[in-house]
This record gives C-alpha cells, structure tokens and sequence, in this order.
C-alpha cells in the first residue's frame, strides 16, 4: 500500500529509512533453498533449521565464510530481482520509505553469471518494489577488500555504468582487519568520476583509522558502520562538522561479535557527541533481525527514531524531490506515539539479544 506521495504508508512504529543492507543477505532460509534447487547448486545445509545452525556466528570471520557459502545460490536476473522485491515487501511492512541496498558483483561474475543479468535484475527489483510496495530503493554495489586493485577498478567500471538505472554509489566491504581502505583510491576516484558517491564499510571491526582512512583516501560521503569512531573524541568531533553519516546496524555489531553486549554497544556514546547515525538491519536474514527490532533495540541504547530518520534522510544519496518527499514524510508523523511505541519494544528486544547465543 502507498500513499499519494508514491511512498509506502508509514507503519504504527513510524516511517524507517535505511541505508545499508546487503540484498543477498536479506535472503530468508526457505527462500535460499528454493534458489538452490532450481539453479543446481548445493548449500552446506538442506534444510530451514540446518541454515539457523549454520548462523550462528562465533566472530565476523565466521559470518564471511557463511555469507559466501550461502549467497552464491543467486545465478539468474530473475534471482536478483526476486531478491529486491521480497525484501522491499518486507521492509514496507515494517514502515520503510527509503532504502539503499548493497549488493557484491565481482563474487557472482567471479562464478560465472553475466555482470548485465547481476545489474539489470537488481535495478529492475528496484522499479517493481517501488510499483508494488512504494519502497524506493537506489543501488550501491560494493568492491570487496581482498580484491587486487585492478579487479576493484573493475567493480567500478561496472556501478557507473549502470548509474542511470539506480546506482548512486559504491562501497567497500569484507575483511576490514588488514585490509585498510587506501589502496582502493583509484577505484574510488574513477567511480566519483562517474557521479557515484563513496559509502565505504569502516570502523566495524578495525580502528578509528580505518574511518580516517575512508574519508580521507576514499572520499566517503558516509560511513557503514563507523562504530569505533566513538574511540576517538577528535574524529568524532570532524564526522559532526563534516555533516557524515554513519550507518549503525546493532544486532549486526553483537551477532559478529564486533561489540561484546548491546550495553556495550557505542550507538548512545555517538549520539551524546552529536554523529548523526542511520539504522539498519545488515544482513537481516542471517542475523535474525528486521527493521522493527533495530528501531526497538535502538530505542533501549537512548536513540530517538525522530533523529534516526532525519539522519536517514540525510545520509541519503537520492536525487533532492525524493529527499523533499522524505522529509515532508518526516514533518508529517506524530514521533511522540512512534517513540513511545519504540520504548514499549525496547525490552522485549534486549532481552532477546542479551539473553545469550541461545537467544538468537
């Protein structure tokens, strides 16, 4: 359902922008053994029940080795589309107006699979999850960390040439740990070239310079994850002048062991220096998380969906109607209801996620 604006209608717990998710890991569990069985590929588990074993991760390294033994079941455009269009239905359902999803194409071309059919399928789920779920979605396919910088300019290549179907940015991802983003400037350069911005993944697992590192070799306009900032009093004092967004995604942070407990998660420490942070789900389908319950959990660390939004909003990298329509979304909502509704979840949340591996 939409409303006359061409936007989802918001839920009882508000309007949700987000801004970093990767499609292949929005992926549900029935849904990746339906795609293995008609593209004849195997999964290490048959099973619903056997790929919940399998996620459960004992640090972000494990969750690597799973997301590639798992999302190399995607093979064909209709795949790809079918991948925005579910997840586009599930995100509306949960009030989301707005999302920018990640994608990794060098690991398909890498398997075979046509890097037109990786980029026409994506961007045309884009166009039916807004005609279907009235979801927005803009498209940042990311260059992988432990690609030689050749490849990375390949990755590149690619994103600006399909910028005129709904790619407005690139991004970096992976093993973030002896991996620093510098080497991968000529890859960003040739993309801003292109008109894309940087939204590179940094300061997850490695240190304030990581951060440094995206905004000064690579240009970033906004930071996914950018967590570890909150170590560094005087970087966090630049991401508020410089007006970057980081993109938080909590249960993401705790699942890969990033964070040691949602009570040490740095969320409530960047927003008491004034980091204006997004919220986002990462990687719903193997972290057993969705758009509600970031906003829930949130909700317990002391964010206020109000400013979530607005950070949402500015974070963005859609054109300025789109960005004039999320905001008059935005001044439209009674926030008081939507954050005491939050309030109400919060509980119930941090109980799941603090109760132990056994709660996830």
């Amino acid at each position: 359902m939409s409303d006359p604006s061409g936007f989802a209608v918001p839920s009882p717990t508000g309007p949700k922008i987000e801004l970093h998710v990767h499609l292949e890991g929005t992926v549900r569990p029935a849904t990746l053994l339906e795609m293995a069985r008609r593209n004849s590929e195997a999964l290490p588990a048959r099973t619903v029940e056997g790929l919940a074993d399998l996620y459960r991760f004992r640090d972000f390294d494990h969750f690597l080795k799973a997301w590639i033994l798992t999302t190399h079941v995607m093979r064909t455009e209709a795949d790809f589309r079918q991948v925005v269009v579910d997840y586009a239905a599930e995100a509306a359902r949960a009030g989301a107006v707005y999302l920018e999803g990640i994608f990794s194409p060098w690991f398909r071309v890498h398997r075979g699979v046509r890097v037109e059919e990786i980029f026409h399928g994506y961007a045309d789920g884009a166009i039916e999850a807004r005609e279907r779920y009235g979801v927005e979605v803009r498209l940042t396919p990311d260059i992988e960390r432990v690609l030689p910088v050749e490849a990375a300019m390949e990755v590149a290549r690619w994103a600006v040439r399909f910028a005129d179907r709904g790619v407005v940015g690139i991004g970096l991802g992976g093993p973030e740990v002896g991996h620093p983003p510098e080497p991968f400037a000529p890859a960003f350069a040739l993309a801003a070239d292109g008109g894309l911005a940087a939204v590179p993944h940094a300061g997850e697992t490695a240190g304030p310079v990581s951060v440094r590192g995206a905004l000064d070799a690579l240009g970033a306009r906004r930071i996914r994850h950018g967590i570890r900032a909150a170590e560094d009093p005087e970087l966090m004092r630049r991401l508020v002048d410089q007006g970057i967004v980081l993109d938080v995604c909590p249960v993401s942070n705790l699942r890969t062991r990033s964070v040691a407990s949602l009570d040490d998660h740095p969320l409530a420490a960047l927003l008491r220096a004034g980091v204006a942070c997004s919220l986002a789900t990462d990687d719903p389908a193997m972290f057993g998380t969705d758009l509600e319950t970031e906003h829930a959990v949130a909700a317990g660390l002391g964010a206020r969906a109000r400013d979530l939004y607005t950070a949402g909003v500015a974070g963005a990298l859609c054109d300025e109607p789109t960005r004039t329509r999320l905001r008059r979304i935005g001044e439209s909502t009674d926030w008081d209801t939507v954050e005491r509704a939050a309030r109400d979840a919060s509980a119930a949340a941090s109980a799941r996620f603090g109760g132990g591996e056994g709660a996830w």
